[in-house]
């Protein structure tokens, strides 16, 4: 592809969640900071939402790899389940053996092997995503686990992700116990202007790049505004954009590319189109009536009018 053209070592806007590339921008290090101090302070239940995108799964990911011994962990990415898929999922996580055991039972066995592991002196995390897909009756079953404790702490504590739609499931009247024992919270922000050119920066340092920025400024702008600052956005645009200038053989992406890329992007383009089109039909009528009074500033005009569409 285009590594070599650019210097690079790795794809640099990959979507899928690479831990190595996680940025340590403000809003994800105070995510990341909420997750650990909770979780070693002994509270049950964690909430981290976020819009499509923004970097839920890779922060995750991220949680996973940055606790300690004193952990053990289980993951589910799918919990679209039943209460007795959860469970078997768990279980499975944990190391428990219980794909033939009643549902009635798994619960017990589950319980003892989180008693086990606070006997050798470790805490059991579960940690859910795409927790906005569960089933009422399967956040149900997220509640009676998290009823598993001690007379001190609990045996397990769980963190759930999700997008802004596990709010209203939560608040459904047949979930409001669950909702209750949230203890703490943290919401997902797109970048803002300000930091998307560093996110570039930091991914293309990552992937082995080490020469200049790679897009222009005005470039970073339009990327911006078509992302509204939604990183998986920003890869997929960048990825197109750096694809488009190695297919003309430059070694700078530059806002034509960018722009092409945001035309080519479905969750963008129309979008983006329409806004640019908006403009653009302001400047002809604006630049006609303009010509029409002026006449001797027309050719100046048309050259600036080609330079705007370029």
């Amino acid at each position: 592809m285009y590594l070599e053209n650019f210097h690079l070592q790795e794809m640099p806007f990959s979507i899928t969640p690479d831990t190595n590339f996680f940025f340590n921008h403000s809003c994800y290090q105070e995510g990341l900071n909420v997750l650990l101090i909770s979780l070693r302070s002994g509270e049950g239940f964690i909430k981290i939402t976020g819009e499509v995108g923004t970097g839920k799964t890779l922060l995750c990911r991220k949680l996973l790899n940055e606790l300690e011994d004193e952990f053990v962990t289980a993951y589910i990415p799918n919990p679209f389940m039943s209460s007795r898929g959860l469970y078997l999922a768990v279980a499975e996580e944990l190391g428990v053996q219980a794909k033939d055991v009643a549902e009635h039972q798994f619960v017990k066995l589950i319980t003892q092997r989180l008693i086990d592991i606070r006997e050798q002196g470790k805490k059991a995390v579960l940690c859910i995503d795409e927790a906005q897909a569960m089933p009422l009756d399967t956040l149900e079953a997220v509640r009676l686990l998290t009823n598993l404790e001690t007379e001190k702490s609990k045996l397990l504590h769980v963190v759930v992700f999700g997008q802004p739609e596990l709010d209203e499931r939560l608040s459904h009247p047949s979930v409001r116990q669950l909702k209750q024992r949230i203890s703490f919270s943290y919401s997902l922000s797109p970048l803002n202007k300000g930091n998307v050119n560093s996110y570039i920066n930091h991914r293309m340092y990552v992937a082995g790049y080490r020469g200049k920025p790679i897009i222009s400024s005005a470039g970073v702008r339009d990327l911006y505004r078509a992302s509204k600052g939604i990183p998986r956005l920003i890869n997929i645009i960048c990825n197109k954009a750096l694809l488009s200038a190695y297919g003309q053989g430059k070694s700078e992406v530059s806002r034509k590319h960018i722009r092409r890329a945001v035309n080519d992007t479905e969750a963008t383009a129309p979008a983006r189109r329409f806004s640019l089109n908006n403009v653009f039909m302001g400047i002809v009528i604006a630049s006609a009536a303009f010509i029409a009074g002026y006449g001797s500033y027309s050719a100046n005009l048309v050259g600036w009018l080609k330079g705007f569409i370029q």
